[in-house]
């Protein structure tokens, strides 16, 4: 069972709203606009968890996210590599 939803009246620039309803297919609006407001309160989450950690750990250096980059697209070819390898 899904969570209660409520109505609620948002203002929003007529071109963008016309755009999210486009989009927004046989789901609705009202679907489109959750999905998006939802995915930037994950966002908004992440990062206060950033700078919480880099407040106590300091800031993330731009080498150390090339390195965790290259692991993780290691990870990713690995990954296509052995499921080929399965079929």
């Amino acid at each position: 069972m899904s969570d209660p939803t409520g109505k609620y009246s948002i203002t929003m620039p007529r071109d963008v709203a016309e755009a999210a309803r486009a989009r927004g297919g046989p789901s609705g609006l009202s679907a489109y606009v959750a999905a998006a407001v939802a995915r930037q309160i994950e966002r908004d989450d992440l990062n206060e968890l950033i700078q919480v950690a880099e407040a106590e750990h300091g800031p993330i250096t731009d080498e150390e996210i090339r390195a965790l980059r290259d692991q993780l697209h290691q990870g990713r070819r690995q990954q296509t590599q052995g499921g080929a390898n399965a079929a």
